[in-house]
């Protein structure tokens, strides 16, 4: 069996302002003599905190990570909106009204649960094959005489689509500004969301600081700088910094293997499940009110992962081989 070199597991990253996540990215295959490496979850550059990064085998894990729940803090300011919903971005609206404290709040709950939310048109989602980002950007350079007038086009309207947000809180609210606290699912943009807050308030926002605290299983408490991944070095303490794969797959259910099984997963082969077995995943299942079917697991031997697999009709299917 081929084993993939090392290492293998997940590095929390604290990013600071002003560097892109896919820098951050190179930065650390970098230090690990090149070994396979993704991100879970992009930040923009000028945002900071978690950003997971998966090594080796990991990286076969990633879109665990992405579906997890994300928490931020933020910072708007009132009285104008931008061409990218932050600091970066020029002028587009002003307004002179400032909300009050007592306002925002009671604003805020109209914002939680299951909400419609347009992208921001600086955003990586796809218009008719194409990233809004790279029409919003030849649309202004046109705009400003600084690219071909062909490019002087409208970006196409992007499509409202439904995200999670689990809590918002209002910290703190200054003279001209206010900062809040998020969770959130998949796929929230919190520049979004501060455009939309201000419009509700009748006013104009945008964000002017954005941190991330938590991206599922990875807490900034936890996570590391890059100026002290640089300082460790490669060896044993820059080790101890790396978490198991299982980090973000400890609450998929698990099914336990023999050494036999295990093998026969690994080489791409179906396992059928015995009765005993059957019975408890039926349960486990159950209890965690799973509708979905096929069913996902992590298949285990001797506590370690050997694959992601799906199961039906009582057969186990390999879909993600983790050679450890």
């Amino acid at each position: 069996m081929h084993i993939a070199p090392g290492p293998h597991g997940w590095l929390s990253i604290n990013k600071p302002a002003g560097i892109s996540s896919a820098k951050v990215v190179a930065l650390v295959k970098r230090h690990f003599d090149g070994v396979k490496t993704g991100h879970a979850g992009t930040l923009d550059p000028l945002a900071s905190g978690v950003l997971p990064i998966a090594l080796g085998e990991a990286t076969k894990t990633i879109s665990y990570v992405m579906t997890a729940e994300k928490s931020y803090h933020f910072s708007v300011k009132w009285g104008a909106e931008t061409q990218t919903d932050d600091a970066e971005g020029e002028i587009t609206r002003t307004s002179t009204h400032i909300p009050a404290a007592e306002d925002i709040i009671d604003i805020l709950p109209e914002f939680t649960g299951m909400i419609d939310q347009i992208p921001p048109d600086y955003s990586a989602v796809k218009v008719q094959g194409k990233r809004a980002y790279a029409l919003a950007r030849s649309r202004d350079k046109a705009a400003d005489g600084k690219g071909p007038a062909s490019s002087a086009t409208e970006v196409p309207l992007l499509a409202a689509r439904k995200i999670r947000i689990d809590k918002l809180n209002l910290l703190s609210a200054e003279a001209d500004a206010a900062h809040f606290e998020v969770h959130c699912g998949k796929g929230a943009y919190i520049r979004a969301l501060a455009r939309d807050i201000g419009r509700a308030l009748g006013t104009a926002a945008y964000v002017t600081a954005l941190e991330r605290r938590s991206v599922g299983k990875f807490p900034i408490e936890d996570a590391i700088s890059l100026d002290f991944l640089q300082k460790i070095g490669q060896g044993s303490p820059a080790s101890d910094q790396i978490l198991s794969i299982m980090t973000v797959l400890d609450d998929i259910p698990a099914v336990a293997l023999t050494d036999t099984e295990a093998t026969r997963l690994r080489f791409g082969q179906r396992l059928s499940l015995d009765p005993e077995r059957q019975a408890l995943l039926r349960q486990t299942f159950a209890d965690l009110n799973d509708k979905e079917h096929p069913y996902r697991a992590i298949a285990v031997f001797d506590k370690r992962p050997v694959a992601l697999v799906e199961i039906e009709d009582d057969v186990l299917s390999p879909l993600r081989v983790l050679n450890l």
